[in-house]
């Protein structure tokens, strides 16, 4: 994007506001609260598009990453009544529910022992009898089987649980997790980081602060981690550059988010059943701005499984460089809640081509976005015919 393309803009109609955001943006100048709420109630999408493109493609060409991973969900037993939540289960309904044994987690790993996978995400809900040694000696196991693998695991909400009930400081029990074998945090449990929208939403789970706390303490003990934001339900476009505010600000302080991940708020057997989706428009928007917004983030995900495969190929245009991807996604945390793919699972094969289609350049990562292969002109026949 050059002075030639902001003269474009100005003959288009766009606003002085808005074209003096797109040259601060241009010239690597952070954009304000203000600003950036201005960017969701009067930027167009193709405005947005453009600029958030411009910043992705600066920071990553036309890469697109993907990791080879699997989830693990011990339980969706919860002792927490999050309204928007489909996929946990309170402890009185618990015929509902599901508790994976240790030896049915360690089966699913060992079926996984001679294939490429590099990492093992593992969140569920918040059981009461599932505690912090208990999921530490699970990690520990885990390493034995497959030594080489990331360990991502236990949203904010389940640390803090875990660290309450066993009487340790985050940064012991972080410890203590890390000690075991963890690698890294999925970026859960955040939602929307407004006080009031939080107390409506899901008011007896971790605060706020607390969730910040947990993720600055272990980005200090050498735990990267992700960050994510619930968004389309009651909160307002000022809550959402809000939330992204306080990330921005924790990233300036440590420096320890590999990527932010909005996720699309689904309605599906929920008790926010009620409130209408997002559009598609409005989900592409949410991915601009958000690549506009948080510059000292490197990576912005689109989650596949959530928005389905069209929107996911979409939002490439729109900020977003990574897709998650998997070769056997298990997770039913929106499945669940209504998401486009019900059966959440690709072939490498088939996820190369869904960025290739879109004429994006295909990157193998690892957790911490170390390149593992490039996919760019990788022929998948010779694989095939030594299968066959």
């Amino acid at each position: 994007m050059s002075q030639l393309s902001l003269s474009l803009l100005k003959k288009s109609g766009v606003s002085n506001e808005l074209i003096g955001i797109a040259k601060k943006t241009i010239d690597g100048e952070r954009i304000t609260v203000k600003e950036g709420i201005v960017l969701f109630e009067k930027g167009d999408l193709g405005f947005l598009g453009t600029l958030a493109n411009f910043i992705r493609e600066k920071k990553h060409g036309d890469h697109t990453f993907f990791n080879r991973n699997i989830h693990i969900e011990p339980t969706n037993i919860c002792v927490f009544d999050c309204k928007f939540c489909s996929y946990s289960k309170l402890l009185r309904e618990k015929t509902q529910g599901w508790e994976l044994t240790e030896d049915e987690i360690y089966d699913i790993v060992r079926s996984y022992k001679d294939k490429a996978i590099t990492e093992i995400h593992i969140v569920g809900g918040v059981h009461p009898k599932m505690g912090l040694h208990y999921f530490g000696n699970l990690i520990k196991n885990i390493k034995e089987i497959r030594p080489d693998i990331h360990v991502k695991a236990f949203t904010a909400v389940e640390l803090e649980y875990m660290c309450r009930k066993a009487k340790v400081s985050y940064k012991e029990g972080l410890q203590i997790l890390k000690d075991y074998g963890q690698d890294s945090l999925p970026g859960g449990g955040a939602e929307i980081f407004d006080e009031k929208i939080r107390a409506e939403i899901c008011d007896d789970k971790c605060s706020t602060e607390q969730w910040l706390e947990i993720h600055r303490t272990a980005h200090e003990i050498g735990l990267p981690s992700n960050a994510t934001m619930l968004y389309g339900h009651i909160e307002s476009y000022a809550h959402r550059i809000d939330h992204m505010d306080r990330l921005r600000n924790l990233q300036d302080e440590t420096g320890g988010f590999n990527t932010f991940i909005p996720l699309k708020f689904r309605n599906k057997d929920n008790q926010m059943s009620h409130l209408k989706e997002s559009t598609v428009v409005e989900d592409l928007k949410n991915y601009a701005v958000s690549r506009i917004f948080l510059d000292n983030f490197d990576h912005l995900k689109a989650y596949w499984p959530m928005i389905g495969r069209e929107t996911s190929q979409l939002s490439l245009s729109y900020g977003v460089d990574d897709i998650d991807g998997t070769i056997d996604d298990s997770t039913k945390i929106y499945s669940m809640a209504g998401a486009e793919d019900q059966n959440p699972a690709l072939t490498t094969k088939e996820l190369v081509q869904l960025i290739k289609d879109v004429n994006r350049h295909p990157i193998e990562r690892g957790t911490l976005y170390d390149v593992i292969k490039d996919y760019k002109d990788y022929d998948f026949s010779a694989e095939e015919a030594v299968v066959a």
